[in-house]
């Protein structure tokens, strides 16, 4: 993926998606150097996602597909969505910020799939390499390439996104679904 980042950059992400998190609970993030972070790298726009992990399960996961946000916006915005606004779990209560692990997910520009057939699809995709987005009828829905560790299979996978995405499991087998996969480098903080 063209425009990677060094490991030490992917540590600055993760400290300042943490301390975002802290300062929206009222704690000090306990790392005044994510605050201070001016490097350029942080200022160029681009797709990104912030994950939660609680005990190995996922607790929280909101980004941006497209690079419409600094790096620097994108961490502290999505990690405290992440955090606090995931519809499909609580907010984050202050004892468990001690049991996530935060995991930052850099996008590469989605490029639309052509292909002629679900047949065709099943072949073009690549396990644990792309991430797929998927449209029809005004649905839309992704999973990040870290997904394909959960559902390996591409039948099973695509099923699944499809109901993500308030679909039939079996809508991407039909006529009129668009397709986009894209690459991520990702950073995750050690359990």
């Amino acid at each position: 993926m063209a425009g990677n980042i060094s490991e030490s950059q992917g540590d600055v992400l993760l400290k300042m998606a943490r301390a975002s998190i802290y300062e929206k609970l009222g704690y000090p993030s306990g790392d005044p150097e994510t605050r201070e972070q001016d490097s350029a790298f942080l200022e160029r726009k681009q797709g990104l996602f912030v994950t939660l992990h609680k005990k190995g399960k996922l607790r929280g996961c909101i980004g941006n597909l497209e690079p419409v946000k600094t790096l620097r916006e994108g961490i502290a915005e999505n990690a405290v969505c992440a955090a606090f606004r995931d519809s499909r779990f609580s907010p984050l209560a202050p004892e468990e910020l001690d049991l996530i692990e935060i995991e930052v997910s850099l996008l590469s520009q989605p490029e639309k799939l052509a292909f002629r057939d679900c047949r065709d699809l099943l072949t073009l995709l690549v396990p644990g390499k792309h991430g797929v987005i998927i449209e029809k009828g005004g649905c839309r829905a992704t999973f990040l390439p870290q997904v394909w560790e959960q559902l390996p299979g591409c039948e099973a996978f695509l099923g699944h996104l499809c109901t993500k995405a308030g679909l039939a499991s079996t809508a991407w087998k039909e006529k009129g679904m668009i397709v986009y996969t894209y690459e991520v480098q990702h950073f995750a903080e050690e359990p």
